[in-house]
């Protein structure tokens, strides 16, 4: 009997070493190697390797570049349109998509409606390993989805799953998740980084050699990562992450990796009695202010993917009764909001350092891009000074070190949008500011800093 090998993969980077040792030596991380399965035998590693990962053909003719056919992948919807958006316009035929999430987000949910909706017009399998088939038909009954259509498999052993996909041959499958799945060829309990590894690459070898759209819903660890190991972001063809607080209705979902379409897409939705439903004006949402303006408030527009979104952004400038004022950022990086306290500083002769700072992003909405620069110090010089800023004012812009505003990438689809939301001034850098101007809006092209403080 051949000698099972074995290996030893970092959980953090993926990184594998033929030895365990207490910390990985490409990321450093302590304590994350765990051991993985290798193929159980010589014949089964070579089966596996002539059976082609990527679905093509045995025995397919090496093509040179100018020979490939470059028509486009074709796509479908899910009957959601911020999913299509999120999944790059659709779902494409042979791809792997892992759904993750906290729990309670809304990942069963959110596929459990995508899977009822497809079923009307193609075959689908649900396959669910956490609940029950009762569990799932129950909760599709309370949100009134058609059920008479759908397939569902209660199982956990990938081998089973995919011979039963193999007889329905379904369009669209679903796996619930892929931490309770397991393999006979692979010792180690389900949701071990071997058997999540092994699984995930079975299932996406068959969706690639089948043309099937394969959904793996994946669970999320404390710090927010998929649990499992790194590689099986490798594996598959996009990656998606639902989230949303308990106490807000709102859930966001953001695309991580996309090999079909763009990975900073982002689509929002609502949780109702009736399942999520989707948000087409995401900006109207983030945008319920009170009557009265309030100092430290002020509306950005940020650029989410392929459409402009406008956010309300908070500050609070207190007198701080520690030697050492805090510096709280929430939908914002902490490190770039005490560098642009230090340019307020240097550059626009406001001295904050004895007071605490406290910055909030409205809606839950983390904003990535450094077009919120110059909204954020102008929303703290307004909340140190005690000054609302007008209701109708949007604010956006790159603030460097030296003080000078720079531009953004998009800038007059970003005003635009704001005139559309009814916004009637806006304080932009000066090389965004459209030649013909917008209607009914006045625009004030800003190149320093201290020229941002003087419009206000």
């Amino acid at each position: 009997m051949a000698k099972r090998k074995t290996a030893y993969v970092c959980n953090d980077c993926g990184s594998d070493y033929a030895n365990w040792q207490g910390q990985c030596k490409d990321c450093g991380a302590w304590n994350t190697l765990s051991e993985v399965k290798l193929a159980s035998s010589p014949a089964a590693a070579k089966e596996a390797r002539f059976q082609g990962y990527a679905g093509a053909a045995n025995g397919q003719a090496v093509q040179t570049l100018d020979q490939i056919n470059l028509e486009q992948l074709p796509r479908f919807s899910s009957g959601a349109g911020e999913f299509d958006r999120v999944l790059g316009g659709g779902l494409v035929h042979g791809s792997a998509v892992l759904v993750g999430g906290h729990p309670g987000a809304g990942k069963s949910t959110l596929l459990l409606q995508t899977m009822c909706h497809l079923a009307q017009s193609m075959d689908a399998l649900y396959v669910t390993g956490e609940e029950s088939l009762q569990q799932v038909a129950m909760r599709a009954q309370r949100l009134g989805l058609p059920t008479d259509k759908l397939n569902m498999l209660s199982e956990t052993n990938v081998e089973a799953i995919c011979a039963q996909a193999e007889v329905l041959k379904p369009k669209v499958l679903v796996v619930d998740s892929i931490q309770v799945v397991h393999s006979e060829d692979v010792t180690s309990a389900p949701g071990s980084v071997s058997q999540v590894r092994e699984c995930a690459a079975y299932l996406t070898r068959y969706a690639k050699q089948t043309g099937t759209v394969l959904f793996l819903v994946g669970h999320v660890t404390k710090d927010g990562s998929l649990a499992g190991p790194k590689v099986l972001e490798h594996m598959i063809d996009c990656s998606i992450l639902l989230e949303g607080s308990e106490d807000s209705r709102f859930r966001t979902l953001r695309g991580q990796k996309n090999r079909f379409g763009a990975v900073n897409e982002l689509g929002v939705f609502a949780m109702t009695e009736q399942g999520l439903k989707e948000v087409k004006n995401p900006s109207a949402i983030f945008l319920s202010r009170t009557e009265e303006p309030a100092s430290g408030s002020v509306v950005m527009v940020v650029w989410e993917g392929t459409r402009p979104l406008l956010v309300e952004i908070q500050a609070l400038v207190d007198d701080s009764p520690l030697g050492n004022p805090r510096r709280v950022a929430v939908g914002l990086e902490q490190n770039r909001l005490a560098m642009l306290l230090a340019v307020l500083h240097r550059h626009g002769g406001l001295q904050v350092g004895d007071q605490d700072v406290f910055v909030n992003v409205v809606g839950g909405v983390k904003v990535l891009e450094t077009s919120a620069d110059l909204s954020l110090l102008l929303a703290i010089v307004s909340s140190f000074r005690n000054r609302p800023l007008p209701q109708d004012l949007v604010v956006f812009g790159e603030v460097g070190l030296s003080g000078e505003i720079r531009p953004v990438p998009s800038g007059q689809e970003r005003i635009h949008e704001a005139a559309k939301h009814g916004f009637k001034r806006a304080i932009v850098p000066q090389a965004n500011v459209p030649k013909d101007g917008v209607q009914g809006m006045e625009i004030v092209g800003v190149s320093k800093l201290v020229e941002a403080l003087e419009a206000i």
